[in-house]
């Protein structure tokens, strides 16, 4: 699947032909984070398929910050985010009347990848990745041997998702314990390819980004196994995302509907029931590289879009959670 996102909307058209069977199709407009577009992109090219052209996606990739503010304009009937809505954002859908139901889709590893000419830092503790990425670190962390003194004296580069995105945001809570607090000196973009690219072809370069980016492009990078808490290093992967054994960076992955949308527009809570059916979206979400839900929590996620729950299961910035958990909550508005 071609995921180089050329333009700042990525529009799908899968199944639709003819002219007046495009002119004629209801649209679902959709936008939000780079992590989740993967899943949203494949899901909607089945559903259209299936939609024989009467109903059309258009995906667009504003990053989670971004999405959110089109989102609580009023501009989409849904939204991706790789962290959950922040209280600003709530005030924001507020004040314009929108409702948002808040619903996770999937479990993500946050993956922090290094060029595969670099032999020494296969496995980081999380302290040692703080030193890299917090504040402090700027124009003073700035060759490998500076993390580890086993390290060889070469040049550090980093690259690292765009500061308006939720991978930043949850990288930076998990890592440096606050979240949007790093180094300013990187690399840093809402595009994944962009960072991708930057560190398969620097071998003194370090990154990071979520899991289906680095599934699709291992054969250009390695992943980092994470030790945390003293505990023995592991590697991300479906397996380790689904089982908590990968921490800090395990994280669930949202999208956002409108409730407002969903009552007005059938075609739009269609396709959200379809991105919520586990027969229709499972195997999309572990073919782009990503955890499927357990059928319980399909059920209970499809149960909230269908009886309208409106609100936010979370406070703040929280690590280590899952989503049999999360579903369980009581929301707030």
């Amino acid at each position: 699947m071609n995921k180089a996102l050329t333009a700042a909307s990525v529009t799908l058209m899968s199944g639709i032909l003819a002219a007046p069977f495009a002119m004629a199709a209801e649209t679902v407009q959709v936008d939000g984070s780079s992590t989740v577009f993967p899943i949203t992109e494949a899901v909607a090219e089945e559903f259209q398929k299936e939609m024989k052209g009467d109903i059309r996606v258009t995906v667009g990739v504003s990053g989670t910050g971004g999405g959110f503010k089109k989102f609580c304009n009023g501009e989409t009937a849904a939204t991706g985010a790789s962290r959950p809505i922040k209280k600003e954002e709530a005030e924001l859908c507020k004040q314009n009347g929108i409702e948002f139901i808040e619903l996770p889709v999937s479990m993500d590893a946050l993956t922090v990848v290094i060029h595969p000419d670099n032999d020494w830092a296969t496995t980081m503790t999380v302290e040692e990745l703080k030193k890299v990425w917090e504040p402090e670190a700027q124009g003073k962390i700035t060759n490998w041997n500076q993390i580890r003194s086993s390290f060889p004296d070469k040049p550090l580069r980093l690259y690292g998702a765009g500061t308006d995105s939720g991978t930043y945001d949850y990288f930076t809570a998990a890592i440096v314990g606050k979240e949007h607090s790093s180094r300013g000196d990187f690399t840093a973009s809402e595009d994944d390819n962009v960072l991708v690219q930057g560190v398969a072809n620097d071998p003194s370069a370090m990154g990071f980004f979520g899991l289906a980016y680095y599934e699709e492009n291992k054969d250009k990078l390695d992943a980092v196994a994470i030790s945390w808490k003293g505990k023995e290093a592991v590697l991300p992967s479906v397996e380790t995302a689904g089982n908590g054994s990968y921490q800090p960076l395990s994280r669930p992955i949202f999208m956002y509907a409108s409730k407002n949308k969903m009552q007005s527009e059938p075609h739009s809570m269609k396709f959200m029931e379809y991105y919520l059916n586990e027969d229709k979206s499972a195997d999309l979400v572990e073919e782009v590289g990503y955890v499927p839900m357990s059928s319980e929590s399909y059920q209970a996620a499809l149960r909230t879009l269908r009886e309208l729950e409106v609100g936010t299961a979370f406070t703040g910035s929280e690590i280590g959670v899952n989503v049999v958990e999360l579903l369980s909550r009581d929301k707030h508005y």
